[in-house]
């Protein structure tokens, strides 16, 4: 049941990004919650907090394809490098902006487009980057510790930020976010040589539609991005997280998605099981489920005590799809396509809950916070039940068929390289 440290003990480059990650992340989630409660102050409006993750998709969406196509045919070091930067300089104009006497809305949609666009070129080759340096049969195990990175700054994070925010002001959250900066520019400029670039040649757009047709045809693949994007559309309800603080009190604003994070924690620590699991489709599916069913009781409830156990039985079902999603994507993937479809997977887990938070502030503008919240919950649950019924061939995968695919199609690709050389 214990958690598997076995990739950070085997490969120094993952070990590097883990920890760099680790820092950075603890401060970009600072950055996440007052973001939206600066926005909330200025406006008045849980619409244009939705408007924020309008703000993200796009150049998300645009920068994500692009950014996979560049990940399989360039140094996938240089790409993190110049990303980290650009995050880095992102966060600056949100601490500048902060500081001005009365700051500008707009800069805020500025800020958080370019930060999302940065995120989406630094991604695919994020994850094309760990599938070389780490043996697939540890994948699973990579899964549950990014999840353990990501919760454990997801739960102090936002915890402390919202705190911040209430008490100092978005200034001071911001300056913390920009320092921990500094962790991930160490990492990425200590890793060594880029040890995959099995696509010399430079990006095409026939390139870019080999990765799309690949990941469309294959029926594992296309259940684990529409289920979790059908999850985070109709049931993510991190826009109205500044309108529940009026609700229960400003003090739980960043208790909300601490609570999501805290239950996505504890999936993890005890996920040793997972690496026996060979049905992942069924565990995304029933993970989803779980999220769905949770979010119900959340708008249900008037309680915090038990809204907040309805967010940790929402983060744990979360976490448990997100450890089966990425173990199919990476063990099953060939590391040529890799950065490409990389970046479908991050447009299918991203546009979700951009588009969703959207949705969440509009309705919430117009029939309030607990009928949006309820109404996403139980539309969640219609869309996962509907789409396994449409993607049988999902349920029943079975993840030691696709590491063999994997394999066959790799030795496929080197061997027509070497052909091609010849």
């Amino acid at each position: 049941m214990l958690l598997d440290i076995t990739p950070l003990r085997v490969s120094r480059d993952y070990r590097l990004l883990f920890i760099g990650q680790l820092v950075s992340f603890f401060g970009s989630m600072m950055t996440f919650i007052v973001v939206p409660v600066q926005m909330y102050k200025l406006t008045g409006s849980n619409a244009m907090v939705g408007y924020i993750y309008l703000a993200e998709f796009v150049p998300m969406v645009i920068l994500a394809i692009i950014g996979g196509a560049l990940a399989d045919a360039f140094d996938r070091r240089q790409i993190l490098r110049v990303t980290e930067i650009g995050q880095t300089l992102a966060t600056a104009l949100l601490l500048a902006n902060s500081c001005l006497e009365r700051p500008q809305v707009w800069v805020l949609f500025v800020a958080v487009a370019l930060h999302a666009g940065f995120a989406a070129v630094q991604r695919p080759a994020f994850e094309s980057f760990i599938q070389k340096v780490v043996p697939a049969e540890h994948m699973p195990a990579v899964m549950a510790l990014n999840a353990v990175r990501w919760c454990l700054g997801a739960i102090l994070g936002p915890a402390i930020g919202g705190v911040v925010a209430a008490q100092y002001s978005s200034t001071v959250a911001y300056a913390f976010d920009l320092a921990t900066f500094v962790a991930s520019l160490i990492a990425v400029f200590l890793l060594r040589a880029d040890p995959g670039r099995e696509q010399s040649d430079r990006p095409t757009l026939r390139g870019i539609l080999q990765g799309w047709s690949y990941a469309l045809r294959r029926q594992e693949l296309l259940g684990t991005y529409l289920i979790d994007m059908a999850a985070m559309f109709f049931a993510m309800p991190q826009a109205l997280y500044p309108a529940l603080g009026v609700i229960y009190g400003p003090q739980y604003v960043g208790v909300f998605p601490a609570a999501i994070a805290t239950g996505a924690l504890l999936a993890s620590l005890t996920s040793g099981w997972t690496k026996h699991v060979h049905r992942h489709g069924l565990l995304v599916t029933l993970g989803a489920l779980l999220w769905g069913v949770a979010i119900c009781g959340f708008g249900l409830v008037g309680n915090i005590w038990l809204a907040l156990f309805f967010l940790v039985l929402a983060g744990f079902g979360d976490a448990i799809s997100g450890i089966f999603r990425g173990s199919i994507w990476n063990q099953t993937i060939p590391n040529f396509l890799r950065g490409r479809v990389a970046s479908i997977e991050m447009i299918s887990y991203l546009a979700g809950p951009m588009l969703g938070n959207a949705k969440m502030g509009l309705i919430a503008e117009n029939y309030g916070v607990r009928m949006a919240i309820l109404s996403g919950g139980l539309l969640c649950l219609v869309a996962i039940f509907g789409l396994a019924a449409l993607l049988p061939k999902f349920l029943t995968y079975d993840g030691r068929e696709g590491v063999k695919q994997r394999e066959i199609e790799e030795a496929n690709q080197g061997a027509a390289a070497a052909e091609m050389n010849l």
